[in-house]
């Protein structure tokens, strides 16, 4: 499996696409602005059929693109139902972020519960809510991989921000801790924005949440 890690729109909003060449399956997880231009040449490269497109909160920044993404690939849509509201009727972010910002809405055609198994590209993924940043905040944890895909719960030396309508700085702390500092300690973290790290080096040196 090919990691492409695909910083995009107006604030280099991580996406990751994950392919099989082997199987001719993608994943993409989550969709900033313009997304579609650099996520289509890779899976024409590959080979690859973009299966599906993995929300992993409902913010803005992570779904600018969802709407082209699935116009141009049919991939279905997952994400968290605590954030409906954000996903299907995206414009009520323009009040509190003061801006247009063109958003679409997207229709989601499976609802993750938390502990749930994704079985894609071969491989198993177990879905992990993490609310305090966005109330639908969820991670995606490839075993096989060692990796987690965890929107913007957690940073790198940093957590996300909570000062945003459905943020709950004690939460997210409960929500680090209970469910991203359990994850074995060599599990490679990729967060929604900046470098990858890893649970380790966060348990033992995020000035925000200790492990």
């Amino acid at each position: 499996m090919k990691l492409h890690v695909l910083p995009a729109g107006p604030i280099q909003t991580n996406a990751y696409l994950l392919c099989a060449p082997e199987r001719g399956e993608a994943v993409l997880i989550d969709a900033p602005g313009d997304i579609w231009e650099e996520v289509a040449p890779i899976l024409q490269s590959a080979k690859c059929r973009l299966l599906e497109l993995w929300l992993t909160h409902g913010h803005w920044d992570h779904t600018q693109g969802g709407a082209e993404v699935v116009r141009q690939s049919g991939a279905k849509v997952r994400a968290h139902a605590a954030d409906r509201v954000l996903i299907e009727t995206p414009a009520i972010m323009e009040r509190f972020m003061g801006e247009r910002l063109g958003l679409e809405p997207l229709h989601v055609d499976h609802w993750v519960t938390p502990g749930e198994t994704l079985n894609l590209l071969g491989t198993t993924v177990e879905v992990r809510h993490v609310p305090g940043h966005c109330p639908g905040n969820v991670l995606f944890y490839f075993s096989a991989l060692q990796a987690a895909f965890v929107g913007d719960a957690l940073f790198n030396g940093n957590v996300g921000r909570t000062d945003l309508p459905g943020g709950d700085p004690a939460q997210l702390a409960r929500s680090i801790r209970e469910q991203i500092y359990t994850l074995p300690l060599e599990t490679v973290v990729f967060p929604g924005h900046g470098e990858k790290t890893t649970v380790a080096a966060e348990r033992a040196g995020n000035p925000y949440v200790s492990g």
